[in-house]
């Protein structure tokens, strides 16, 4: 969809002239009350589900949670995906030409935020006649979009879902996304941001901040489960010996450069630097003295929230402050904390009780926008919380 109204930023920039891509599934209803927004993570897109031409390759990346008969119903909901400002998957974003340039924007796109993202996803609801979001979801970035909406926009959603998420990232967690761009940065073919015009790709750094990344979403168990101390190429029952060299000796090498050599094949090095500051800078509190209960009061969405015992990147405790705020405010919350190995991506698996939780969740959302009443999802949602963490 092309946006001819610019779009003023919370940095004092405005965007003329942008294009957004989304992707939808389901059917609008004829009062458009069933639509789910789900936004997305850092290198994710408006693809959230399904496949191109049949093509399991092309899933969507959240196709376990959203399609028909799953979690997120695209029999009941009509679900939109939309490809976030600043990214490299369609819409407009540092790879596309800026007119006052006449060349690629490259390092000269604007910086983004979270709440830059809402008011331009809210811009394209309105372009599709959407007043009210049966749901605004999102897990890790994209929870923090939903909730960004719940305070921006608290009459346009009726339930908030955040997972695996938190409304400020930690010190330690700027300082790994501060290493991944410096590592982007400081890559010669990173050419100040410009080097769409010189033919080349900072490979190197990308592979690097890809592979910092990518250790701060698994879990040490996890890792040690898949990985331990297994030397690569050397069978299982074999002592082996190291190479003694900066090579690859252990699978866990093997499988980061791996990671970082298939992320820099596919992702914009300046959409990565976007993305990383729109995670550092978000922080809706700030704005109230630090207090996130001040910065929560004006919300009216019911709100459900899942965080991972084992994600050490967004910790159950951020979830909990979030909860603690919405409770000080009298908000419904309903707060399921999963115990799961598998780290921060323990939001993208298929763990069952997670699953079984939205799913009992979407029940009851489906409900309140008037669908056939489901006592026993209402009873699940129940029992779960009352056996969970809160």
């Amino acid at each position: 969809m092309h946006f001819s109204q610019a779009l003023p930023l919370q940095s004092g920039a405005a965007l003329q002239d942008y294009m957004l891509m989304y992707e939808t599934y389901g059917t609008l209803n004829a009062d458009k009350s069933n639509a789910v927004l789900v936004c997305h993570a850092l290198n994710a897109s408006h693809h959230v589900a399904g496949t191109y031409d049949g093509d399991p390759a092309t899933a969507g990346w959240w196709d376990n949670m959203v399609g028909p008969g799953k979690p997120v119903d695209t029999d009941r909901f009509f679900v939109i995906g939309v490809n976030n400002l600043g990214s490299c998957f369609g819409s407009t974003g540092p790879m596309h030409l800026n007119p006052a340039r006449g060349k690629p924007y490259g390092a000269a796109f604007p910086v983004v935020t979270v709440e830059d993202w809402v008011g331009a996803q809210a811009r394209l609801a309105d372009q599709l006649g959407i007043a009210r979001f049966a749901a605004v979801m999102g897990g890790s970035l994209g929870g923090m979009q939903a909730l960004a909406w719940s305070i921006m926009y608290p009459d346009r959603l009726r339930h908030c879902v955040v997972i695996a998420s938190t409304s400020k990232l930690s010190a330690q967690n700027i300082a790994f996304n501060d290493v991944a761009r410096q590592a982007i940065l400081s890559d010669p073919d990173y050419r100040g941001g410009d080097f769409y015009e010189h033919g080349v790709v900072p490979k190197n750094g990308l592979r690097v901040a890809r592979m910092v990344g990518h250790i701060t979403y698994l879990s040490n168990d996890d890792m040690a489960e898949k990985f331990g101390r297994k030397l690569r190429d050397v069978a299982s029952s074999d002592i082996g010996d190291y190479k003694f060299g900066f090579g690859v000796d252990f699978e866990i090498e093997s499988y980061l450069r791996y990671q970082g050599d298939k992320f820099s094949a596919y992702f914009d090095a300046n959409t990565y630097l976007l993305i990383t500051k729109a995670l550092d800078y978000f922080d809706p509190a700030r704005a109230h003295g630090g207090d996130l209960t001040k910065a929560l009061a004006g919300t009216t969405a019911k709100f459900f929230l899942a965080s991972f015992t084992t994600d050490w990147r967004f910790s159950p405790e951020r979830s909990r402050e979030i909860v603690q705020a919405l409770v000080s405010n009298r908000r419904q919350v309903t707060y399921a904390e999963i115990d799961a190995p598998h780290g921060h991506d323990a939001f993208l698996l298929e763990d069952p009780r997670y699953m079984n939780m939205v799913r009992a969740y979407y029940d009851q959302i489906w409900n309140d926008i008037g669908g056939a009443p489901n006592h026993a999802a209402n009873h699940a949602v129940s029992n779960a919380v009352s056996k969970g963490k809160a």
